[in-house]
């Protein structure tokens, strides 16, 4: 088996839809897109709908979408519509992180991608800007649960741009904040001082370093893997004015799903589908339209980032 950057070629694994291929080749804009959002996010049709919309708000931005799946022992990136519509449909479908990717490749069954091993496949196929609605990080009461995703190592060892709407508000925002400062990952505000709270534009918490432009971006990113400094960047966006949900509404129906998964013993993997089912419920919706907002507005601004950063030197 031959190396590459040090690592086992990792070929065999990855299939690369002839779309994003191309555009990689000719150093066009990608944007890398996870699946988890389709699976364990949203309810069928709205998550196949959404996933639709996204990709054509990347495209309609002039960048070239690369959702990304585990789909009969291939990391998939680049699905075309009938395989996100089956994805989207599908009943059984694993959550897959790094340490899952190795068995759920080896078994040849569905796995759809969380942030970290969507960072994972586009370092592997050369993607560099990759949206999401919101990282993963440290949980409310991992003082005794020690629960903290795996998503915040990735971003320290894994050179892709992240662009979210900060981690998602159910987390522990300080405590997560603290851990990507103490990994070296730079948080980045995107037209904001402060970490956006996911469906709220301001969770109060000061960030060091903001972007006004995607250009400003892609310089940072660029900075950064020069200096050989690797690792990722999380570039925090805010939810639009007109769709964010008031921090202290949500903080309310955030605190009753909470006491619900203690109540049920949801642990794990599961608690954060949970806690976006529960959500949308409590909400009656208005959760979930939120999140669909963000994730299109992030998809805007990485297609932006990504066509920025396509214009750097040829090596």
């Amino acid at each position: 088996m031959t190396e590459r950057n040090g690592r086992p070629d990792a070929m065999q694994f990855l299939e690369v839809s002839p779309e994003v291929a191309s555009a990689l080749a000719e150093r066009r804009p990608v944007v890398a897109l996870e699946s988890t959002i389709i699976t364990h996010g949203m309810p069928f049709p709205r998550n196949l709908e959404t996933a639709l919309a996204v990709e054509g708000d990347i495209r309609a931005a002039g960048a070239v979408p690369a959702t990304i799946a585990v789909l009969e022992g291939r990391i998939r990136v680049g699905l075309d519509e009938a395989a996100l519509e089956a994805l989207a449909e599908r009943a059984e479908v694993a959550k897959v992180s790094r340490a899952d990717l190795p068995a759920v490749l080896n078994g040849g069954g569905a796995g759809s991608t969380t942030v970290a091993a969507t960072m994972i496949a586009a370092d592997l196929a050369g993607i560099r800007v990759f949206a999401t609605g919101g990282i993963g990080g440290v949980h409310r009461g991992a003082e005794n649960s020690f629960d903290v995703s795996a998503d915040l190592q990735e971003l320290s060892r894994t050179p892709v741009a992240v662009i979210c709407a900060g981690a998602k508000a159910i987390l522990d925002l300080p405590k997560t904040l603290e851990v990507l400062e103490t990994l070296g990952v730079p948080v980045v505000g995107f037209g904001c001082d402060t970490l956006p709270a996911f469906y709220s534009r301001d969770s109060g918490l000061p960030l060091a370093l903001r972007c006004d432009a995607a250009a400003e971006v892609a310089a940072l990113m660029m900075a950064q893997w020069d200096l050989g400094l690797g690792g990722g960047l999380v570039v925090a966006n805010p939810i639009p004015m007109a769709d964010e949900i008031p921090a202290a509404t949500m903080e309310e129906k955030i605190a009753e799903a909470l006491s619900e998964a203690a109540a049920q013993g949801v642990q794990g993997k599961a608690v954060t589908p949970f806690l976006l089912q529960r959500l949308e419920a409590l909400t009656k919706g208005a959760s979930l339209d939120a999140n669909v907002a963000l994730v299109r507005n992030n998809a805007r601004l990485a297609a932006a980032v990504a066509a920025a950063y396509a214009e750097r030197p040829a090596p």
